[in-house]
């Protein structure tokens, strides 16, 4: 192990186990300490200074260091520290924060069930996917149909709607046959030539379609998809691709619930992407920057259908036995309530919408760049796919690791990004500045460049 003994890395490697982490990496080289943050900015136990260039998981939307956030956590704390919502009880904060998420969300809500992240939102929307059908009399129609590339949480049964390999080896995900993947909506990689983003699109819903057919629709229970996949590759769909979609999900009496963990609260140039995409969800999954990050929250919004149903249940089954001792905890509802009104008073999501042109036209100023294959984006968030060969589109082998040495040249230059493989995402706080994003791309360029020439020493493009 290549740290100091007793330093905080070598602690670090003693005691703790890594979420998402290469564990070798961790083991031999020790992890990188980030000791305080402020506004976009975080510093590492060495003094260097960042740009957070990630939001930290796609979440820290306000920023870090929010005095409003912190001094309502403060005064929540002294006056209700914590309070459950098990057996009817409820509190002040709790109830505010469901009234706004409902008054919020483009769909027709009925109410809101609270958890801690979006791996447990999702874990609810399956099991309340199959109460509901329970409930009404459906037994039968309980498979949901995710999609290939999806990230919907690490939980065993989120992971089972997750779509990404390495989170399913060595893990027996899926968790049985009721967990199906669907085509991913990746334009530049899995059109075929000529195929127009509107041909793609309908071939791909009708392919959901002749899947739907082949399970047999009354066992279909739900459709779930991220409005923008973002671990899978910050994938925008194609032209006409949800609108195809819904008219499947339609046809065939099968729930859409709308994963807005990270594309909720401004991200896309809305304040869903349910909206930026005519999305019509049936039930929503919120986590990530209902709080900033501040605190862990997540939430489920239902329709009344479901709700009502799960009530007649109550009636055969006594309790609706689901939930978490931290079920809309109060300090965690207090600092939800006031991170919505952070975003509406200091029009958050507005500014963000207006500096989003500027944030996308950085971004395809690296499209000519020879290691960059494909850019995409929507208002806040982006990636660059970096290849072996922009004619042919050929991917780098992936033992040499590529994107994690452009990763480590940003990190080197100051910027804190994320490496989906080859492919650098771009996802930066909100209330970044318009010369703040010129920095993110300044640094990353030069980290291109300097991932160039490494490359080219290494004699890894493919001319």
């Amino acid at each position: 192990m290549s740290v100091m003994p007793g330093s905080a890395a070598a602690r670090d490697v003693d005691s703790l186990l890594h979420p998402y982490t290469n564990l070798t990496l961790v083991h031999d080289q020790g992890p990188d300490i980030i000791e305080r943050a402020e506004g976009i900015h975080v510093w590492d136990d060495r003094g260097k200074k960042f740009i957070e260039g990630l939001a930290g998981l796609w979440c820290t939307s306000l920023g870090y260091g929010n005095e409003e956030l912190a001094q309502t956590a403060f005064e929540q704390m002294k006056k209700l520290s914590y309070s459950h919502l098990f057996q009817g009880k409820s509190h002040e904060p709790g109830i505010m924060l469901a009234e706004k998420i409902k008054a919020m969300v483009p769909m027709e809500a009925s109410k809101v069930f609270f958890g801690c992240s979006g791996s447990d939102a999702n874990d609810t929307q399956i099991k309340l996917m199959w109460y509901y059908n329970n409930a009404i009399g459906r037994p039968r129609k309980k498979k949901i149909i995710s999609r290939i590339k999806a990230y919907h949480g690490i939980s065993l049964a989120a992971t089972s709607l997750t779509g990404l390999p390495q989170m399913h080896a060595h893990f027996d995900a899926p968790l049985n046959d009721r967990f199906l993947h669907t085509d991913v909506p990746y334009y530049y990689r899995f059109a075929e030539p000529g195929e127009s983003e509107e041909e793609f699109s309908t071939r791909l819903a009708d392919n959901l379609e002749k899947m739907i057919l082949a399970e047999d629709p009354d066992t279909i229970a739900a459709f779930i998809a991220e409005p923008v996949m973002g671990a899978g590759g910050v994938l925008v769909p194609p032209a006409g691709y949800f609108e195809k979609i819904q008219a499947v999900l339609s046809k065939y009496d099968v729930m859409f619930i709308v994963d807005e963990v990270i594309t909720g609260l401004g991200r896309t140039g809305n304040p869903f992407g349910s909206q930026t995409f005519n999305i019509k969800p049936d039930t929503m999954s919120l986590a990530k920057a209902i709080t900033s990050a501040y605190q862990p929250l997540s939430a489920v919004v239902i329709p009344e259908k479901i709700y009502t149903a799960i009530v007649a249940a109550s009636e055969d089954v006594g309790n609706f036995a689901h939930g978490y001792t931290f079920s809309g905890h109060p300090v965690a509802a207090a600092v939800g309530v006031k991170a919505l009104e952070i975003y509406e008073r200091d029009k958050i999501f507005e500014k963000a919408a207006a500096l989003s042109p500027r944030f996308q036209q950085c971004l395809q100023t690296f499209a000519e760049h020879p290691l960059v294959g494909n850019v995409r984006g929507v208002g806040m968030i982006g990636a660059c796919e970096l290849v072996a060969s922009k004619s042919t589109k050929a991917a780098f082998d992936p033992a040499a690791k590529v994107g994690a040495y452009c990763l480590k040249r940003c990190q080197e230059n100051g910027l804190i990004i994320r490496a989906l493989g080859d492919i650098m995402a771009f996802c930066p706080p909100l209330i970044v500045s318009d010369d703040e994003v010129g920095e993110i791309f300044d640094i990353f360029g030069r980290s291109l460049d300097e991932t160039l020439d490494w490359v080219t020493r290494e004699g890894l493009l493919n001319t």
